[in-house]
């Protein structure tokens, strides 16, 4: 490993890991663990209990929800979507969404910004 500023984190470097194992599921809770927080990127495993959800919101990127295990109902501007382990579903920017765990799951959830410049600097 060297000494530049990791742009990734909680999860071990130069090794096969079982993302599953990373977090774990809590009764009545949404647990998340943030892989990596950039102004670019943000990289967050979850892990929601049964009827658990994360209420409609908008996010100025695009996000990937990525299904590691269980079911979730996902809804992007009153369409509603079933999504299974192995499902990606990718939610527009700046458009209400929201997720509900039909059943416990687990998700990858990646977003994706613009990427902010500063003219004249």
């Amino acid at each position: 490993m060297t000494d530049k500023k990791e742009l990734i984190k909680n999860i071990p470097f130069s090794q096969a890991v079982n993302i599953n194992e990373l977090v774990d599921y809590e009764e009545g809770r949404v647990v998340s663990r943030t892989l990596s927080s950039k102004s670019h990127v943000n990289i967050t495993l979850f892990a929601f209990d049964k009827g658990e959800e994360i209420s409609a919101h908008t996010s100025p990127g695009d996000a990937m929800v990525q299904v590691l295990d269980g079911q979730a109902l996902i809804n992007i501007d009153g369409e509603k979507i079933t999504a299974a382990a192995g499902q990606v579903v990718v939610m527009p920017a700046n458009v209400a969404h929201s997720v509900f765990a039909a059943t416990r799951f687990k998700m990858l959830l990646t977003v994706v910004k613009q990427p902010v410049t500063i003219k004249g600097l």
